[in-house]
């Protein structure tokens, strides 16, 4: 064989060592994330799930399906938020898994993984109750983040590299916002109770509040007015139940109403049980007078905007009732107090202000 060739020969023989050498490296290099993790649960489609049962007996939730969207049958089948579900489902399907860790029933109990031991349980339900999927997830791994998951049916226990988490109470999938009205809006409030009335309304500037009739030797606190002024701001509650409160022991003797400057009025009947206090609301919108546009007036463009105001502030109160007006709400104690707050509580002391004037 000529040199020539032997040459040739060894060249060839060098670049098959080194591709072998390349090969090598990249079936021993780590894969990825993406690479070596799967989703848990495939092949779920959403517009299938009648139900989703979360946790187990007396912890058990149930999210059921009522036409185009979901209510929670543990709150007597209020409307639960559609963003709540949607990012259940999201988060249950976002489940990644690395490995098997076995696949032997005897094991679960000690990885948590069963129904009764598992830290979360979630199943989807098609109609029937029939099981489509479901997923516990149990402990956490000794070392990391992961936890060790299971798949309903199935034996098999995984280990993903990010531990699940699940909302799984009643109250995650419930919108708590009450109602919300912004100061600027407010023309008055009116607190009653058995043994007195009042009214507070804000000056004609805008600024500050007074209240009818008041006695002009007396003072108010301009704190306490405020609080009561602005108590359906941002005002949620912490449960709910379905009206009416016959048989429930509650009785409604207190009010606050809420009148706007376009007409609306908030009415919150208040009842207080024990350490606990449970309001109705519902909303009128008092100017009854019809919106109409007549043949052959052209109307200014200010003219049609507040009629378009009137029209949106009239379906605004509708949809408020519609919504809340079979409803009994328990709000919290701090919420309460400013609904409640009694006319002596919104003066100033005087003794006070003779140890001011001192």
């Amino acid at each position: 064989m000529s040199n020539r060739k032997l040459i040739i020969l060894g060249i060839i023989t060098i670049c098959m060592i080194a591709w072998a050498i390349v090969q090598t490296h990249i079936a021993n290099k780590p894969r990825t994330e993406a690479e070596k993790s799967a989703s848990l649960i495939q092949g779920l489609d959403p517009a299938n799930i009648d139900s989703i049962v979360l946790g187990t007996g007396e912890n058990e939730v149930t999210l059921k399906r009522n036409g185009s969207r979901f209510v929670v049958t543990n709150k007597d089948n209020y409307p639960a938020e559609p963003d709540g579900i949607n990012s259940l489902i999201a988060s249950c399907l976002d489940i990644k898994v690395d490995e098997i860790f076995t696949d032997n029933p005897s094991n679960h109990k000690d990885l948590g993984v069963t129904e009764e031991d598992a830290k979360y349980v979630v199943k989807f339900l098609k109609q029937g109750s029939g099981l489509m999927v479901g997923v516990t997830v149990g402990k956490g791994r000794d070392y990391g983040q992961g936890a060790f998951v299971r798949m309903i049916p199935g034996n098999k226990v995984y280990v993903t590299p990010e531990r699940p988490l699940i909302e799984d109470q009643a109250m995650d999938y419930i919108d708590r916002e009450l109602v919300s009205v912004d100061r600027e809006d407010i023309e008055s409030v009116t607190v009653s109770s058995s043994g007195e009335t009042y009214t507070l309304k804000a000056k004609d500037d805008g600024e500050g509040i007074i209240l009818e009739n008041q006695p002009p030797d007396m003072k108010l606190k301009d704190g306490d007015c405020e609080s009561v002024f602005t108590a359906l701001n941002n005002l949620s509650f912490e449960d709910v139940m379905k009206a009416p409160a016959t048989g429930r022991g509650l009785t409604f003797n207190r009010q606050f109403v809420c009148r706007l400057k376009d007409s609306t009025v908030y009415t919150m009947k208040i009842a207080q049980k024990d350490d606990k206090v449970f309001v109705t609301c519902q909303a009128d919108f008092t100017d009854k007078t019809p919106v109409t546009k007549e043949e052959g007036i052209v109307e200014s463009e200010d003219d049609l905007k507040k009629k378009e105001a009137k029209l949106l502030a009239r379906d605004k109160a509708e949809e408020f009732s519609s919504r809340h007006g079979n409803w009994i709400y328990e709000i919290s104690q701090s919420g309460a107090a400013h609904l409640t707050k009694k006319l002596s509580e919104l003066f100033e002391d005087e003794k006070n202000k003779a140890t001011e004037k001192e």
